[in-house]
């Protein structure tokens, strides 16, 4: 189905020659994952366990903003760095276990490979956890480019990355499209110069609206994204 809403930017054509995605809450639903890591570091300090909607919003602010809400700690608090660091050492030991494609992504990567068209993933997730991921749970056709923090001077919403991985890929930003479902995303995304596809199905928060981040398009489930790229 098509999305729900008018693009908000016109496009000379639907047609891409590379489909770039971010990670987590776009991707791929990682949020069960960090839900158990976070509850067994609770347990480890004797504190209550969370709901997993409680996680599912802080997923896309990273393990800072996990430690932030929950332990409501600063960064510059000496607990802060040790209590992240035994939280990201859980995650790794069960990050790919619930870990699964958004519905939609499967049969649209599949599709984009039959359709020869490359694919990558840029995302602010550590290339470690991102790599063990990919290893656990590999996805079919694999990424053509996969582009993290560790290869880039600025992250998003900075363009670098996304140019980056256009780059790898041997296309212009022109004829790709890049959804995320964060603020960052898009805004990287624009000015990369790519189309843009705000994933409204994503981590987002309760006070954030993605109709207005300026995206190109919204949707609200990934199964309406093979309309729209092909």
């Amino acid at each position: 189905m098509p999305i729900p809403m008018t693009p908000t930017k016109t496009t000379s054509s639907t047609k891409f020659q590379a489909v770039l995605f971010d990670l987590d809450g776009t991707l791929l639903d990682t949020a069960p994952d960090f839900l158990t890591a976070t509850n067994r570091l609770l347990e480890r300090k004797g504190m209550p366990l969370l709901p997993a909607e409680s996680i599912r919003r802080l997923v896309t602010h990273g393990s800072v903003g996990i430690i932030k809400k929950v332990f409501e700690l600063e960064e510059k608090h000496p607990d802060f760095e040790p209590i992240r660091q035994e939280l990201l050492m859980l995650y790794m030991a069960n990050l790919a276990d619930q870990t699964r494609p958004f519905q939609g992504i499967t049969e649209l990567l599949e599709t984009l490979g039959q359709q020869h068209i490359p694919w990558g993933i840029v995302t602010n997730k550590p290339e470690s956890f991102t790599r063990a991921i990919l290893e656990q749970l590999p996805l079919y056709p694999a990424p053509s480019t996969v582009v993290c923090p560790d290869h880039v001077t600025k992250t998003k919403p900075d363009p670098e990355p996304v140019i980056l991985a256009c780059q790898q890929l041997g296309v212009s930003p022109r004829e790709s499209i890049y959804i995320g479902d964060h603020q960052r995303d898009i805004e990287a995304g624009l000015r990369a110069g790519t189309t843009t596809i705000a994933a409204a199905y994503g981590y987002i928060d309760d006070d954030e609206d993605p109709t207005s981040w300026g995206a190109h398009y919204t949707v609200t489930s990934a199964s309406q994204l093979l309309a729209l790229i092909l």
